[in-house]
């Protein structure tokens, strides 16, 4: 049985205070994109992963993985052992703040659903992916969502349109706990401030208006990104120079997004970026896409 899920991009992200479970209070603004990963469940040898694609190689294949994770889940809910063969075909960039893992997961939760004839609400899904991560609900979800709490409390949002974008990717990581743990520090020092309020994202949205959205996004943990990673603020200048509406960290990076007017005006930001700059590397996309979904 075989289901993909898409990958992420940020198109609003509002950083409060730290909650009691440890976790910050997020209100984020999420869009599906047209990048995603594939997870196939074959009986057969048990607790064995593959992992292909662009990524696969960065994968881990041991029962750390989320893929597995999610599988055993859906397996102790019915109460049967899960001896199947995992495979992922990884096409969202790893550790760039698009969750991929967060994909991976999604796709696992409805393959094996429908692997173990499990019948599952969508609703338990759902459950079933916030206990595998913050990001792992809106990719079972897909589309464009409102995510409250760690994120994964979502709202569907209206919107019109079709959206462009260009990825520019680092082959170096940044650490998610890294880059909220320097916010806090900028956000006390007073060189951060925290900005909840979505709504002219949610208008530009509805009205299908790219120049809007381009003048309405915003990432509270950019500065925190950029601090870390200076070179992150060169990447962002060079793509709007050569077109782009709008650049920004997404979520937590050092992922760069580049909202576009066009295919060729993407292509043509990942181009300037790329030659000026060293180890970067980038991809193009669509949004929205859907959610979660079984494939042929």
């Amino acid at each position: 049985m075989k289901a993909s899920a898409p990958g992420k991009v940020n198109l609003f992200l509002g950083c409060g205070d730290v909650r009691a479970d440890g976790y910050h209070e997020l209100v984020t603004i999420f869009q599906a994109v047209s990048l995603r990963e594939t997870v196939e469940i074959t009986a057969g040898r048990p607790q064995v992963i593959n992992a292909g694609g662009r990524y696969g190689h960065l994968t881990p294949l041991d029962t750390s993985n989320l893929a597995w994770r999610a599988v055993e889940l859906v397996a102790q809910e019915i109460d049967v052992v899960p001896e199947v063969e995992v495979s992922i075909t990884k096409e969202v960039p790893v550790a760039g703040g698009m969750a991929g893992g967060s994909a991976d997961a999604a796709a696992a939760l409805v393959a094996a659903n429908a692997f173990f004839a499990a019948d599952l609400s969508q609703q338990r899904l759902h459950e079933l992916a916030a206990q595998l991560g913050a990001d792992v609900p809106f990719c079972l979800h897909g589309s464009t969502a409102l995510g409250r709490g760690r994120g994964d409390e979502l709202t569907s949002l209206i919107q019109r349109g079709e959206y462009t974008w260009a990825f520019v990717m680092s082959h170096r990581g940044l650490s998610t706990p890294e880059v909220f743990q320097t916010w806090d520090r900028l956000r006390l020092d007073g060189r951060a401030t925290s900005s909840l309020d979505y709504s002219a994202v949610a208008q530009a949205l509805a009205a299908g208006d790219q120049q809007a959205l381009a003048q309405a996004m915003s990432n509270d943990l950019q500065a925190a990104a950029c601090s870390l990673r200076p070179e992150l603020r060169t990447i962002m200048r060079i793509g709007h120079q050569a077109g782009a509406l709008r650049a920004m960290v997404s979520g937590s990076g050092p992922t760069v997004a580049f909202l576009c007017e066009n295919d060729a005006t993407a292509r043509e930001v990942i181009g300037a970026v790329t030659s000026e700059t060293s180890g970067t590397f980038g991809i193009t996309a669509g949004g929205p896409v859907p959610g979660a979904q079984l494939e042929n």
